[in-house]
């Protein structure tokens, strides 16, 4: 019996304590260790009016920015072994300003104007708000999830859609599957070019990785630029934040453990879903 009983013992803590070692498994619960270092894998932010900063100040935490990908756009005469005319296409599905850039570029270059006719549908407020560099800002032909998740995205796009041609430009194998199977169920018709391809950056010689408490990441490429510049990467306390589900995914796919996600009901964006997280971590100022 004694055999048995320290079996079970030392298999519970195995469960309770050893596997979160590993990153494989866990459950958030207890008390929560104050943040002292975020990395952002995203460019510093020009304006120092940035949210980022509002935060670093408010919470007494260190905001660290490194990029962990590189885009580089696919030249137009790659672009056209996909044999996609533009001019086709009615309605544009945009999910993030790099999508915008490289959809913009891709015109100019093959010398393309596009229709005044042409309707926009955003994952957000502020992906919207870019198009005002290249289009004439109408509401009438620009639309966006309201909360900035792909269900919004789908509810606009789904009161919209009749007799249009959508086109959804993306990364290289980055596309959301979510959006081509929303799309596909119902009925629509449209194509998913490819306008520029994400390359992971080279941070391994810039940080060490264990520095920082907690990481947020904004796309799978990112997430796969860890794991490629630090293969052996284990958690080992560090926390990990996602914007976007495909991003969410490939973090629990990876074996890893979410802390912070976004956007979701009440945290529409990595911002928002910070502060709530460091409210119960750290004491505001």
């Amino acid at each position: 019996m004694d055999l048995l009983y320290k079996f079970f013992r030392n298999f519970v803590h195995y469960l309770t304590v050893g596997m979160t070692k590993t990153g494989k498994k866990s459950v958030s619960g207890g008390a929560k260790k104050a943040v002292k270092k975020i990395l952002i894998t995203q460019p510093k932010p020009e304006s120092p009016k940035s949210p980022y900063f509002d935060l670093a100040g408010k919470y007494n935490v260190e905001m660290n920015f490194l990029p962990f990908i590189q885009l580089e756009g696919i030249p137009c005469k790659e672009f056209r072994k996909q044999k996609i005319e533009i001019g086709n296409y009615s309605a544009i599905v945009l999910t993030s300003k790099n999508a915008i850039d490289h959809f913009f570029r891709i015109c100019e270059e093959m010398k393309l104007t596009v229709l005044q006719d042409t309707k926009y549908f955003c994952i957000s407020e502020a992906v919207a708000l870019y198009l005002q560099k290249f289009i004439l800002y109408r509401k009438r032909k620009v639309f966006f999830s309201a909360d900035g998740t792909n269900k919004g995205l789908f509810d606009v796009i789904n009161k919209h859609k009749e007799n249009e041609k959508f086109m959804y430009p993306c990364s290289e194998n980055q596309q959301d599957n979510e959006i081509v199977g929303w799309l596909k169920s119902h009925n629509c018709e449209f194509v998913t070019p490819y306008m520029y391809r994400t390359i992971s950056s080279d941070v391994k010689s810039k940080i060490a990785v264990h520095d920082f408490d907690l990481i947020c990441f904004f796309t799978p490429s990112g997430v796969k630029s860890l794991l490629e510049n630090f293969p052996n990467f284990h958690q080992n306390g560090t926390l990990l934040g996602a914007f976007g589900n495909n991003t969410s995914k490939s973090i629990e796919e990876a074996g890893l453990n979410l802390q912070v996600k976004a956007p979701e009901p009440q945290v529409p964006s990595m911002v928002a879903a910070l502060e709530k997280f460091l409210k119960e971590t750290n004491s505001s100022k």
